[in-house]
Formats: C-alpha cells, sequence, structure tokens
C-alpha cells in the first residue's frame, strides 16, 4: 500500500511540474510576440559614400522612427573597428518621434573597399539592429618633387 501512495504521489508531482512548464512556455512565447514593443523604422539602413582618399573622415546620420507602441531605449552602439565611431540618443524615443545615430568613419590606415557596421542594442523587436557604412578608400595622390628653379 505504501508502494501505492509512494507511485501515485510521484505521478502527481510530475503531472503538476509538466502543466507548470507548458504554462511557462506560453507565457513567454507571448511577450515575445507582443505588439506592444519599441520599433525601429529606419530612413536607410545602409549609407554608400562613393570614393574617397586615405586620410579623409566621412560622417552620415541615421534618421530613424519609433514606430512602435513602446518608449524605444537605445542601450548600446558597437562598431566593427576602431575607425568607426558611432554616436546615438541617450534617452528613450517615445512612440512616433524620431532619432539619429551619427556615425562616422576616418579611413586612416584604411585602402580598398569598406563596409564597416555599426551594431545597436536596444529594446526593439528588431534586436540587434546592424547599420552599414560602405565604399572606397583609394591612396593619396603622390605630388612631384619640388624642381629648383633656375
Amino acid at each position: 500500500m505504501k508502494k501505492i501512495t509512494a507511485i501515485f504521489a510521484f505521478l502527481l508531482t510530475l503531472s503538476t511540474t509538466s502543466s507548470f512548464a507548458q504554462t511557462e512556455k506560453k507565457t513567454l512565447d507571448n511577450i515575445g510576440n507582443a505588439s506592444n514593443q519599441a520599433e525601429f523604422t529606419f530612413e536607410k539602413d545602409e549609407y554608400a559614400f562613393g570614393t574617397i582618399t586615405q586620410g579623409q573622415t566621412v560622417s552620415y546620420d541615421f534618421t530613424f522612427t519609433n514606430t512602435g507602441n513602446e518608449p524605444l531605449i537605445i542601450t548600446n552602439a558597437q562598431a566593427s573597428c576602431g575607425c568607426t565611431v558611432p554616436q546615438w540618443p541617450k534617452e528613450p524615443i517615445m512612440k512616433g518621434q524620431s532619432g539619429t545615430i551619427k556615425v562616422t568613419f576616418n579611413s586612416t590606415g584604411k585602402l580598398g573597399v569598406q563596409d564597416r557596421t555599426v551594431t545597436i542594442t536596444s529594446n526593439a523587436k528588431q534586436n540587434p539592429m546592424v547599420l552599414h557604412l560602405k565604399g572606397t578608400v583609394d591612396k593619396p595622390v603622390e605630388q612631384p618633387a619640388a624642381q629648383p628653379t633656375k
């Protein structure tokens, strides 16, 4: 009889734990799919700066709007290289409001095709968000040596 009681208690505990696990999963799924999150809508998520000469600096303002239903909070903006510096708003961007993320690329020591990225971490649906700054860096034109005048 004690064996039957122990087995019954074990099965009851197992079924209760199983039903709680299923309830928790459903709750987490609903949170992940909530329509009340912040949301980025960028005018452009890629900027092509064309061809520049080595040593030049290029900046671009990536403009976005919070089209979600909650305040948008950007917690970090991480560049792919030390040659690229992002500046982002530290205050929350309210629903319907716009902001800019300024990205500056310094081409000193760089040559050829460039694709610099900035990874934006936030509370938005699209997390993380990646912005691109693309172009080509050419060698500086060498000036001919000055000739002495006669």
